[in-house]
Order: structure tokens, then C-alpha cells, then sequence
């Protein structure tokens, strides 16, 4: 039967540790440089807001998190986060922010701003604006174009206009398959 490898054999062979601490012995007259092993725990509640009970401390067990499995590990504890934060946007009241964090990634300002409805509206008009300049880039009087029809009030009105009946119809389509 093979005895369970313990962390600290595990990081000794997969990477270098960062931290030695060495004493010297006398052994019988001859003098021996002994290490000491080097194990940090922590005991925390890394869950945020939590939406289920954990269960007591002296049935929970201690994670070994590195490198390689931190995702999972993230995604094993599910942490969450609900905030207020004042709304930049508006500069009226305050926001708030409901966040579940499944991996290192969602910590980044993209991936806030896709999960924050908002900022998920205003981003997706900035790529739809990159596409249009990309989708316009080396075409002739393209540029022109648009600046003549961004600065014909009439044409504008018009089609703003338009996109408010178009969202009152979506809208109204929504609330019809509520009922």
C-alpha cells in the first residue's frame, strides 16, 4: 500500500521552494546542515457572500492551492460579491453590483463590465463603434459619409425615433411573455 505523498514532497518535486531555512547541527562531532520544512496554512472563509451554509470548522479540510489548480479551487468555493458603489454613470444614487467570481479572469475590467448590466450596454456599443471603424477603415468617403449623416438633425431624429419605437415594441413583446 502506498503512503499518500504529502504537499511539502509534492512542491520538492515539481518546483523549486522559495523559501530554505537551514540550521547546523553537531552530529557527533560533525557538523550537519539540517532543513527545516517550510508549511504555511490558513484557515480562512474565502467564500464572500455566502449563499449556502458552510460546514463547521472541524469538519472542513485544509486545500492545497497553487498555481496550476487555482481556478478550480476558485470555482470549488464560488465566492460571490454584492455591493453598492455610487453610479458613475448617472452621477444619481447608487449601484448595485452582484458578482460571482468563478476564476482569476473575472477580476479584470472586461469581465466586470459584461456582468454589470449598464457597463455590458455601453461596451457592447464601443465594439459595435470598433467594428464600424475596422469594417470602414480604406474605404473612400466612407468617413465623409457618416460624418454628413451624424450631422443631418432631421435624418437623426428620425432614426432615434425609430429605435424608441423599436425598444417600446421589444419591451412590450417581453411584458406579453411574462403574462
Amino acid at each position: 500500500m502506498a503512503i499518500k505523498d504529502n504537499g511539502q514532497k509534492f512542491i520538492g518535486r515539481n518546483r523549486a521552494p522559495r523559501v530554505q531555512i537551514e540550521y547546523d547541527v553537531d552530529v557527533q562531532g560533525d557538523d550537519k546542515k539540517v532543513q527545516l520544512p517550510f508549511i504555511n496554512g490558513v484557515i480562512a472563509d474565502l467564500s464572500g457572500d455566502n449563499r449556502q451554509a458552510l460546514p463547521p470548522i472541524a469538519d472542513r479540510h485544509f486545500l492545497e492551492i497553487d498555481v496550476d489548480n487555482f481556478d478550480d479551487r476558485l470555482r470549488a468555493i464560488n465566492p460571490s460579491i454584492e455591493i453598492s458603489v455610487p453610479n458613475a454613470l448617472t452621477n444619481e444614487g447608487e449601484m448595485v453590483l452582484k458578482l460571482d467570481i468563478s476564476q482569476m479572469d473575472d477580476f479584470s475590467p472586461g469581465a466586470i463590465a459584461r456582468n454589470v448590466e449598464p457597463l455590458r450596454e455601453l461596451l457592447e456599443a464601443r465594439n459595435r463603434l470598433a467594428n464600424l471603424m475596422t469594417y470602414m477603415d480604406g474605404k473612400t468617403g466612407a468617413e465623409q459619409l457618416v460624418a454628413d449623416l451624424l450631422a443631418n438633425e432631421a435624418l437623426m431624429g428620425s432614426l432615434g425615433a425609430q429605435l424608441g419605437e423599436k425598444a417600446e415594441t421589444q419591451e412590450n413583446v417581453v411584458e406579453g411573455d411574462k403574462e
